[in-house]
């Protein structure tokens, strides 16, 4: 590995220890965390809000509670991802923006969309309450779509062709459906009853558009630059091309596998698509950062090139340092139950029901007097056990 960066920075003409060197490949580290969590963790959270409109109506206010704890963390992500990017790669920013306007558009709108209508939604009348549900919906669709645009047009490098045009909307609704895989595998691992196995069928439709989308961008990388063709067939590095692919195909093999025998009584295993899901979006966001380094824009602005300089680093690297730990900190507090199984709320007990226990014969409430703890109020519910 050391050796690696010393024949890299040697083949820039620099040093390792040079800030400009080593400064931008701590950024594109960082930005690749931030997009990794962004598209997993805000993943299940857009498909979960793209299957509002194929739930029930009964159970479409269950599926935004169970979004509400990680709601402003989800969007929180990508927001960061890009502000990094654009201080950050101030160059490659701003050939980026212009090359992929459409689809950051369609990813900024549909965030707000979705902003607004979560928040209005808790706040709205009843009659009021579809409409934001279904803007919830559309702004998902929204920001799935928009982020598979962004990749296809990445797969492509950025031609503007009809036939590349048709590619980028393609790879746009296997965005969709891979979404939509999250989110079902989510809800598998969250909920019981007809809610899950609802999840299970819209999963189980969901996977192969999204086995699509992912073997479609592979092989346009390949087959659009030899030089990423000549990167994972050449035989030094035949095994990192075999293990990669091979891991995907026994991912999916393995998820529809389980889901066709989910649900379960045991509920052993419900949990397992959703972290296969994830296995398979890290490993194919794994393989596109491969693909395309040392580039941003393949063959025309590698990392130092779109890079600010040294100084202007450090002072990004500055309040990085300070708010990334305490956002990674409050995310982890945020993320502990993403896990478990939907808590049912706890009610309070109804006033005459209270009388009654109070009135029954041994509590001391009963004809023959009452105690000063019987008498006394109940205290007011508090939600703990």
């Amino acid at each position: 590995m050391i050796s690696a960066f010393t024949s890299l920075a040697a083949s820039l003409g620099l040093n390792p220890q040079d800030p400009g060197f080593w400064m931008p490949l701590a950024f594109m580290a960082m930005l690749f965390v931030l997009i990794l969590a962004g598209t997993v963790l805000d993943g299940f959270d857009l498909g979960v809000g793209m299957l509002l409109q194929l739930a029930p109506p009964a159970e479409r206010g269950r599926m935004m509670t169970l979004l509400s704890p990680w709601r402003d963390a989800n969007e929180f992500w990508l927001l960061l991802g890009v502000g990094l990017f654009a201080a950050a790669f101030p160059f490659a920013w701003g050939v980026v923006l212009g090359q992929l306007y459409t689809p950051l558009t369609l990813m900024l709108l549909g965030a707000v969309l979705r902003s607004v209508s979560f928040e209005f939604r808790f706040r709205a009348r009843n009659e009021h309450k579809p409409r934001w549900l279904f803007a919830f919906w559309a702004g998902s669709l929204m920001t799935a779509f928009g982020q598979g645009m962004v990749l296809g047009r990445i797969a492509t490098n950025y031609q503007g062709l009809p036939g590349y045009t048709f590619f980028s909307v393609f790879v746009g609704l296997c965005a969709v459906a891979g979404y939509v895989l999250l989110g079902s595998t989510w809800l598998v691992m969250r909920v019981e009853g007809d809610l899950q196995r609802r999840a299970v069928n819209w999963a189980r439709h969901a996977i192969r558009w999204a086995a699509a989308g992912m073997v479609a961008i592979a092989v346009t990388l390949g087959l659009a630059n030899a030089g990423i063709f000549y990167k994972w067939s050449n035989l030094s590095h035949l095994g990192l091309a075999v293990s990669t692919w091979g891991a995907m195909l026994l991912g999916f093999v393995t998820t529809e596998m389980v889901l066709a025998r989910l649900p379960t009584r045991a509920e052993r295993f419900s949990w397992v698509p959703f972290v296969l899901c994830v296995c398979l979006f890290l490993l194919m966001m794994g393989g596109l950062a491969y693909s395309l380094f040392p580039y941003l824009i393949l063959d025309d602005m590698t990392i130092w090139d779109g890079a600010a300089s040294p100084g202007s680093l450090r002072l990004v690297l500055a309040g990085a340092v300070v708010a990334i730990p305490l956002i990674l900190v409050f995310n982890i507090l945020s993320y502990r139950s993403v896990f478990g199984k939907e808590k049912p709320p706890r009610l309070a007990l109804p006033a005459a029901a209270s009388a009654a226990v109070a009135s029954a014969p041994g509590t001391g409430g009963g004809a023959g007097g009452s105690s000063p703890a019987a008498a006394a109020p109940a205290a007011p519910a508090t939600g703990k056990s």
